[in-house]
């Protein structure tokens, strides 16, 4: 297919995306089919990344990312949460409040046909809810606040959400800013570019743009790999897609399942090279909020005794990625 022609139906597919969304509830099943209108070329806002677009230089000390508050030994039943815990408030209040992305293919995406969010980030928002409510009707008790990836340690701090489940690595630095979950999943960073590329791994793109999200491990990561790329910045995924079409930059960094949600909406890109990082992806909640950490890492533990988080990680992300068992906890205090 000819590059503009793939790019204005693609960049329509995410002006209509963002248009549409604004709070609203998910639901179960494999992702829509793409869907393709006609609109004006849109602008990816691409531009080479400068101060502001990284995150604050770490201060934090080493640190095992993976270490999260010991669960409880058993978790309390589906809308009776303990008095005076950070459930009850939410129980009380009468929904919960999630941190989301808007479009992340596989992981928080509207269904344009059913006008509904749903990946895997939302099914994991869904059990969350349902642990605290109880009952079968988990979608009536979720509001969902569409964020930024910059946005997510603020959104936190102020209050404005409960928990944010928006594949979020975990790192030491972060880990200063907000408490997370144990690791509900692994991925690592690749590359991806257009099939008529030269490029087949990241020591290829050395002084090319390579795209990537501001204020993410992704972008931390291109800045320090000694391969030399030239980082460029954008505020959403889908505006890389769209860069790389347009052809200004030569490729997106991210993590695999990420990347792998992009080239499912544009066949004339690809995969190529390893990963080159290790990142675990957590739930996210204010540091004050110690006894939601224990009550999801519960329920993380029993999603993979009862066999949930493998039954949800088949549906959504084992076609594109591949099989993986649920990640193993640790854990201290």
């Amino acid at each position: 297919m000819h590059w503009g022609a793939r790019r204005t139906a693609t960049t329509a597919a995410a002006v209509a995306l963002a248009a549409t969304l604004s709070a609203c509830t998910g639901s179960s099943g494999p992702p829509p089919a793409e869907v393709r209108t006609a609109a004006d070329p849109v602008v990816s806002g691409a531009h080479p990344a400068g101060p502001d677009d990284y995150p604050k230089p770490s201060t934090a000390a080493p640190c095992d990312p993976r270490r999260s508050l010991t669960p409880p030994d058993s978790l309390p039943a589906g809308g009776r949460m303990p008095a005076g815990s950070t459930m009850e408030t939410i129980q009380r209040r009468g929904y919960l409040i999630v941190g989301v992305d808007q479009n992340t293919r596989y992981f928080a995406e509207m269904d344009r046909r059913s006008g509904r969010i749903q990946g895997f980030d939302i099914e994991m928002a869904k059990t969350l809810a349902q642990a605290i409510f109880g009952g079968p009707d988990d979608s009536a008790h979720i509001r969902y606040k569409v964020i930024t990836q910059a946005q997510r340690p603020e959104v936190l701090r102020s209050g404005v959400v409960d928990v944010v489940i928006d594949t979020m690595t975990i790192t030491c630095e972060r880990k200063r800013e907000v408490a997370f979950s144990s690791d509900y999943y692994t991925d690592g960073q690749r590359v991806l570019v257009r099939r008529d590329s030269d490029v087949h791994a990241l020591a290829d793109l050395r002084g090319r743009r390579v795209c990537t999200v501001r204020a993410t491990t992704s972008i931390v990561f291109l800045r320090d790999d000694p391969a030399g790329v030239v980082p460029y910045a954008v505020e959403n995924w889908t505006d890389c897609l769209v860069a790389l079409q347009q052809g200004e930059v030569d490729a997106v960094s991210t993590t695999s399942a990420l990347l792998q949600g992009l080239r499912a909406q544009d066949s004339d890109t690809e995969l190529v090279g390893p990963a080159f990082s290790d990142e675990p992806h957590g739930m996210a909640f204010p540091l004050a909020h110690e006894d939601f950490v224990r009550f999801a890492n519960g329920l993380l533990e029993r999603m993979k005794r009862d066999g949930s988080w493998q039954r949800l990680y088949d549906t959504w992300l084992a076609g594109p990625l591949g099989p993986q068992s649920p990640p193993r906890a640790s854990y201290a205090g």
